[in-house]
């Protein structure tokens, strides 16, 4: 039975865990993903992502905790749950001496409720979806990395969907691809489908996505829409000039704490170039018209200023204590 607080949730997870022996691989997370929402799940490699996906999905058995798929109970309501998913995970496999559009015939016609009469269109609609039209007809061996991503995308697309789970949807992907696979979970949460994407790429999580959470060695740290995460940070203070020692000076009198200058330019600064200076706002932070104020009034020559707003990668590090790839 669902809950009234669970009616708007595609995905929920309580207490979710998975153990490989002594090891939690997935300790205790609750997830709320909002129907409607376009949800980043971001973590470093091994911090459980794939593992929950495939819990989630039934093909993995959690250790304790429930799931909630699209209202129902999983693995129990699966029969019933699955044909309205899509699912990308770990990456497509195919069969290689099949050109792109046997193989979706092939992964249709093992679809029990998908219509016989109908599976020609469907695979060609999945195909131009995808960008893969052009090469329908060429074997999937001749395939690069990213043809195969896109394919594998076009199979969870091959019925109408509510729900899309993909892994690293843009892995291999040059740039023009990343950008329409981009624009293709845009459409398909356009058209009303709940996308749920795993990344690493903060850059793709915040074009893309409404929603994001954050995986750490298993635990959920963090999540929320992208607003809410950000607001959680601190702004900073960005300084451009060629004083650094005064300029550093005047914000630790203001209560600054700038961290190691960096040049502008690459390699070695040389005396007199501008140089980048950063600072986390103190709390109550401190207006920017005082800290312009307190430069200037030094003699510091200002090439640029600002106090900018916490971004994604800031919160991140300081949740997982690690980086984050930015772009691919």
């Amino acid at each position: 039975m669902t809950s009234p607080s669970s009616v708007g949730l595609a995905i929920e997870t309580s207490g979710l865990t998975k153990r490989f022996g002594h090891q939690a691989a997935v300790d205790g997370i609750d997830l709320a993903v909002p129907r409607g929402a376009v949800y980043g799940f971001l973590g470093p490699n091994g911090s459980g992502k794939t593992t929950t996906i495939r819990v989630m999905l039934g093909l993995a058995a959690a250790t304790s905790g429930t799931v909630s798929i699209l209202g129902r109970s999983m693995p129990d309501r699966g029969r019933d749950v699955l044909p309205r998913v899509g699912a990308l995970v770990e990456g497509p496999a195919f069969y290689p001496f099949l050109s792109g559009a046997a193989n979706l015939r092939r992964l249709d016609s093992a679809d029990r409720d998908a219509s016989p009469a109908t599976r020609a269109a469907r695979v060609a609609d999945a195909l131009d979806r995808v960008g893969l039209t052009h090469a329908a007809g060429k074997k999937v061996r001749a395939y690069s990395l990213g043809m195969k991503q896109r394919l594998g995308i076009a199979h969870a697309l091959l019925s109408p969907r509510e729900l899309l789970v993909l892994d690293e949807p843009t892995n291999g992907l040059d740039p023009q691809g990343t950008r329409e696979v981009r624009a293709l979970v845009r459409s398909l949460a356009a058209d009303g489908a709940t996308v749920f994407v795993s990344s690493h790429l903060l850059a793709e999580v915040e074009q893309m996505c409404t929603h994001a959470a954050v995986m750490s060695a298993g635990r959920l740290v963090a999540q929320g829409t992208l607003d809410e995460l950000r607001a959680v940070g601190r702004p900073r203070v960005t300084v451009r000039t060629p004083d650094v020692d005064v300029a550093a000076r005047v914000l630790r009198d203001l209560g600054l704490d700038p961290a190691a200058p960096a040049s502008v330019g690459a390699g070695p600064v040389p005396d007199g170039e501008d140089v980048l200076l950063t600072a986390p706002q103190s709390d109550p932070g401190v207006p920017a018209e005082a800290i312009s104020a307190a430069l200037v009034t030094a003699g510091v020559r200002l090439r640029g200023f600002g106090v900018d707003g916490a971004t994604l990668e800031d919160r991140f590090v300081a949740l997982t204590g690690e980086g984050f790839e930015v772009a691919q």
